[in-house]
C-alpha cells in the first residue's frame, strides 16, 4: 500500500510555516547537489508534511541558479507522493488583481539557463507534460482556499521567464497576447522534474503586482510586491494547513504521473550503465532496475 507524503514548495515570501511545532530540519544530498536548503519535516494533524524554501531561508538564490534537481530528488528520497507548489507571480490579466490566487493548470516554459531533465547522461526518457498539473490535486488545493475564502481563480496558464529582470513591456504584452495569466520564475523546470520523479503536482500562483503592461503600474516596484507577499503568504499558510487535512481524500490512482516512466525511457538496456543507474536510483529506480 503506498504511503501518500505531501510536500509544500515555498516561493518567494514564504520561507516556514511558524505554526508547525513538531519541527525537524533535515540535510540531505542528492547525485545533484543539494537542495536549496534544510527540508523541514513535520507532523501536523498525525500527518508527515514536508517543507522546503526554493529560494532558501531568507531569500538567497536567485531563480535561475535554484538546484531544482536536487529539490526534486530529495523529496523523493522522502518519500513525497505530492508537492504543491505556492509561488509569487505577476498577472497578464485584468481580472487577476494583486491578491488573487490561480489555481495552475498549464504552463509556457520560457527559461533556457536551466537543467531541465534527470535524463541527460546515457539514459534518456521523454515523459508528457500535455497536462503538467495533477487534476485531483488541484481540487485539493480548491477545497483548501475555498475553506479560507480566498478569492482566487481555477485553471490558468503560467509563463515561466528567466529573470530575475523582471519582463519589458514588449514581453508582457507578447504574453498578454498568448492569453496567458500570469507570469513567474520558478515553476519550470520545477514541474517538469517533478513529472520525470512521478511525484503529484500542484501550483498554486498568489499574485503580487499587474506586470508592467498595465498602464497604473507600469513598473513593478519590489518594496510593493513585498508589501502584497506577506498578505499573500499569511494566506497561503492557512491554506497549507487545510491542504493537509484534505489531500489525501483526493487522490487519484490512476493519475498518469503515477507510472509514467513505464512508457517514457528509450533508451536500450544493455545501453544503462550502472553508474547511470545508481545516480537514477532515487527518481527512476523502481523502472530501471526492473
Amino acid at each position: 500500500m503506498t504511503i501518500n507524503k505531501l510536500a509544500i514548495i515555498g516561493g518567494s515570501g514564504l520561507y516556514d510555516v511558524e505554526e508547525f511545532k513538531n519541527r525537524e530540519l533535515l540535510d540531505l544530498n542528492t547525485p545533484w547537489g543539494k537542495p536549496s536548503d534544510q527540508i523541514l519535516k513535520t507532523n501536523y494533524k498525525n500527518k508527515e508534511v514536508y517543507f522546503l524554501p526554493r529560494h532558501g531561508r531568507g531569500h538567497f538564490i536567485s531563480p535561475s541558479k535554484i538546484n531544482f534537481r536536487a529539490n526534486i530528488d530529495a523529496l523523493k528520497q522522502l518519500g513525497v507522493t505530492d508537492i504543491v507548489s505556492v509561488s509569487a507571480v505577476g498577472s497578464l490579466t485584468e481580472d487577476l488583481q494583486p491578491g488573487k490566487f490561480v489555481i495552475v493548470d498549464q504552463f509556457i516554459d520560457r527559461t533556457f539557463a536551466r537543467e531541465k531533465t534527470f535524463f541527460d547522461d546515457e539514459i534518456v526518457a521523454h515523459v508528457s507534460m500535455a497536462h503538467p498539473t495533477s487534476n485531483a490535486l488541484m481540487n485539493a488545493c480548491e477545497e483548501a482556499i475555498k475553506k479560507e475564502k480566498i478569492d482566487y481563480q481555477r485553471n490558468g496558464t503560467y509563463v515561466v521567464m528567466e529573470g530575475p529582470q523582471f519582463s519589458t513591456l514588449a514581453e508582457s504584452n507578447l504574453y498578454r497576447s498568448w492569453k496567458a495569466d500570469v507570469i513567474g520564475m520558478t515553476n519550470m523546470p520545477e514541474a517538469k522534474l517533478a513529472r520525470e520523479a512521478e511525484i503529484r503536482y500542484a501550483s498554486v500562483s498568489m499574485v503580487t503586482d499587474y506586470d508592467c503592461w498595465h498602464p497604473d503600474h507600469e513598473n513593478v516596484d519590489v518594496q510593493k510586491v513585498v508589501k502584497v507577499l506577506l498578505g499573500n503568504a499569511a494566506k497561503a499558510k492557512n491554506m497549507i494547513k487545510n491542504l493537509i487535512e484534505i489531500f489525501e481524500n483526493y487522490i487519484d490512482p490512476n493519475d498518469p504521473t503515477n507510472n509514467c516512466l513505464d512508457v517514457a525511457i528509450i533508451t536500450a538496456p544493455e545501453k544503462r550503465t550502472k553508474k547511470t543507474i545508481e545516480k537514477l536510483n532515487t527518481v527512476a529506480g523502481r523502472v530501471l532496475k526492473k
